[in-house]
């Protein structure tokens, strides 16, 4: 995710390569980043800075933040799940701005949605340069701290939710003969055409009710997913994913 924060970032024009510095601890991970960003300066140990995106394994998150603090950083955004902004800012001290957030994968494609949440030194100029930052790979909103465990249970989680549906979606249309090229094109741009549709704004809710003709074959697989609870189960994982972001943050 930091990786493609970073190609965002670039891509946009947000920062400039002569203002960015990429720290990793790690020598392998060093030699990956090495070839995918050439021109920047990838470093095991953070130089002076004012600013710093954290995007380390939670474990991590209290070291790299107070390192980052240590070599003058004075904002942080954190896409670190489950630490929550209270734990960041005893890592930070008095008067640093933290900003806590939780962006999903499909930023890695530049078309994520993230959810950020100030804390009690975040000011304005502090939430508009987070947002610009995960805004250059996708949607944000501004949600409380206490509303980050549902958009973990729904947005963080959800592409794996869609994933299952189109592995399913896959393994119904070979067991009714079809070829597996047949299948994998053809499920992979439903969901293309599909997201497309629903990105012009119109409801789900009619957007099925107009592919679905009474008494047709849209209604006859329909009444199937009714049957076996398919809308409650969805529910129910994003409830247990929920509860799941809760736990780790405690």
């Amino acid at each position: 995710m930091g990786a493609a924060l970073v190609g965002g970032l670039l891509s946009s024009g947000i920062v400039s390569e002569s203002s960015l510095v990429i720290v990793e601890t790690l020598t392998d991970r060093r030699r990956v980043l090495n070839e995918m960003y050439p021109h920047l300066p990838i470093v095991a140990t953070i130089p002076p800075c004012t600013e710093a995106v954290v995007a380390v394994k939670p474990p991590d998150v209290v070291t790299a933040a107070r390192d980052a603090v240590a070599a003058g950083a004075r904002r942080m955004l954190s896409i670190a799940a489950g630490i929550t902004i209270a734990g960041l800012e005893e890592a930070c001290g008095p008067d640093v701005a933290v900003v806590r957030a939780m962006p999903n994968t499909p930023s890695l494609v530049g078309q994520g949605a993230s959810a950020v949440a100030g804390g009690r030194w975040a000011t304005e100029n502090d939430m508009v340069w987070a947002e610009s930052i995960l805004g250059s790979v996708g949607l944000v909103v501004r949600v409380v701290e206490s509303d980050l465990d549902a958009v973990t249970g729904l947005i963080g989680s959800g592409p794996a939710y869609l994933f299952l549906v189109a592995e399913s979606l896959m393994e119904a249309g070979r067991a009714q003969g079809l070829d597996d090229d047949v299948v994998d094109s053809m499920v992979r741009q439903l969901f293309t055409g599909a997201a497309a549709l629903m990105a012009e704004g119109d409801d789900p809710s009619d957007l099925r009710v107009r592919v679905t003709s009474p008494g047709g074959t849209t209604a006859a697989g329909l009444g199937v997913l009714d049957e076996a609870g398919v809308r409650r189960a969805f529910v129910n994982a994003v409830e247990a994913a929920t509860a799941r972001s809760r736990e780790l943050g405690r």
